[in-house]
């Protein structure tokens, strides 16, 4: 079977998912000499069972909104592989939320946590609800009913949940909750909780800085420094944030972040301080990222705009690019802009975040290209770590949380390095895909046809 007539078959079993066969086209394209080459593989028929999902659940999640007026949302739990440990992803409250979606997320998530070295399998779920305007009783409510069903799937050796967008630390706080109350144990079954009952130092940090830190690896391949870039980030939640927090720390200057609503470009640079109010606008206020031009008035906001939208036009220059918000932000004509631009770096915080056509652009350019799989490892890297402590029953220091944080970063970037390098170019999406799927792989020839 050739490679075209295996992706047509996949796509005939799911139709209408375009996200998850984004996901599937580009590991296939990528691992499909390694895994053609190898008799074992195919006649274990190993990528065809990795490609299906173990388990797929959906359910009801039915809640009452403060006015008395009862809603109706869908929930998801896809849990897609468990070779190499538990399932282990994120939980996604957004209206956008679908199966394709789902699927994808879960598919990357596989092979993002074989690269973190830990043993963690890959899943993802969550619920088309939108926490946006809702009050903390209404999230609260939601938030118990949906875990009402999600508990009799989920465990510490068996699923392990973690947050995504709409889902932080409130969120994760009334899941928990009701899941003690009603499984009577006290157990790691979430990651992403607080300091007081469970939670990790660094987790809140770790996507952004993973980012920063698997770029820096990168740029060291090239002796390419971070003092007097111009690095360009969107979105403005969690990730962007701390991305933009370390990037700081390396002596970069942010000029941009973006919401829903538009994007702010500030060309004196976010700053410490600025961070600071945009951190406090966010997480707190729970505001719009164009309340940043009242506070800081030499800054622009740009309705209606992606950050990437700007380049070339209103941003004309970027050495590096840090892509924070979303999947399939980055379009063909965004990644030409950045290329034309002068970015010599793509460090991905969110999940797929260009699309194919982007991705053949940075790679027929030679840049520097880090794909979420293996760029934003750093926040399933912690959530593992959280995961170890729980087990132990130990809190270990920041400082302890950062550096495993890093080495872990510094790990996937030499898996990329070893499986993705041709000639005097490092393919990162090749090695990434490469290095995860031959581990997983492997595994699952271990433990036979299951």
């Amino acid at each position: 079977m050739t490679m075209k007539e295996f992706l047509a078959n996949i796509a005939a079993k799911n139709p209408n998912q375009p996200e998850f066969m984004q996901a599937v086209t580009e590991v296939v394209e990528s691992i499909w000499p390694a895994y053609d080459s190898n008799p074992i593989y195919k006649e274990a028929k190993v990528l065809e069972r990795i490609i299906e999902p173990e388990r797929v659940l959906m359910f009801r999640v039915p809640w009452v909104k403060d006015n008395g007026e009862v809603q109706i949302n869908r929930g998801f739990r896809v849990e897609f592989n468990s070779a190499i440990g538990p399932y282990k992803g994120g939980l996604r409250f957004h209206p956008s939320v679908n199966l394709s979606i789902l699927k994808f997320l879960g598919f990357e998530q596989v092979f993002k946590n074989s690269l973190t070295t830990l043993p963690m399998g890959g899943g993802k779920g969550g619920s088309n609800f939108d926490p946006k305007g809702k009050s903390d009783n209404e999230v609260m409510r939601f938030c118990q009913s949906f875990m009402t069903e999600l508990q009799r799937h989920i465990g510490a050796n068996t699923d392990v949940p973690a947050g995504d967008i709409g889902v932080g630390g409130r969120e994760i706080g009334y899941m928990f909750g009701q899941y003690k109350r009603l499984r009577n144990e006290f157990v790691g079954v979430l990651t992403g909780k607080a300091l007081n009952w469970g939670g990790s130092l660094i987790r809140p940090e770790a996507t952004g800085y993973g980012q920063v830190y698997f770029a820096n690896e990168m740029m060291k391949t090239k002796n390419i420094e971070w003092a007097g870039k111009t690095c360009v980030v969107s979105g403005a939640g969690n990730v962007a944030q701390y991305c933009t927090q370390k990037v700081n720390y390396y002596g970069g200057k942010v000029i941009s972040l973006c919401d829903s609503s538009g994007s702010i470009v500030d060309e004196d640079g976010i700053d410490a301080e600025k961070l600071a109010y945009v951190m406090h606008l966010k997480n707190v206020k729970r505001g719009r990222i164009s309340e940043y031009v009242e506070e800081y008035p030499d800054a622009k906001y740009y309705a209606g705009k992606s950050v990437w939208d700007l380049v070339g036009k209103e941003i004309p220059k970027v050495d590096i690019a840090l892509p924070s918000a979303t999947q399939n932000e980055i379009n063909e004509d965004h990644a030409k802009a950045l290329v034309a631009a002068g970015c010599k770096v793509v460090s991905e915080g969110a999940n797929m975040p260009t699309v194919p056509a982007g991705v053949e652009v940075f790679l027929a350019a030679k840049i520097l290209y880090g794909p979420g799989k293996a760029a934003n490892a750093g926040g399933v890297a912690t959530s593992g770590l959280e995961m170890s402590q729980n087990s132990l029953r130990l809190s270990w220091t920041r400082e302890e949380v950062d550096e495993r944080l890093h080495n872990i970063m510094i790990a996937i970037h030499d898996q990329c390095v070893k499986y993705g390098t041709d000639g005097d170019f490092v393919n990162y999406v090749n090695g990434a895909n490469i290095a995860g799927f031959i581990k997983v792989a492997d595994s699952m020839i271990d433990q036979g046809i299951v």
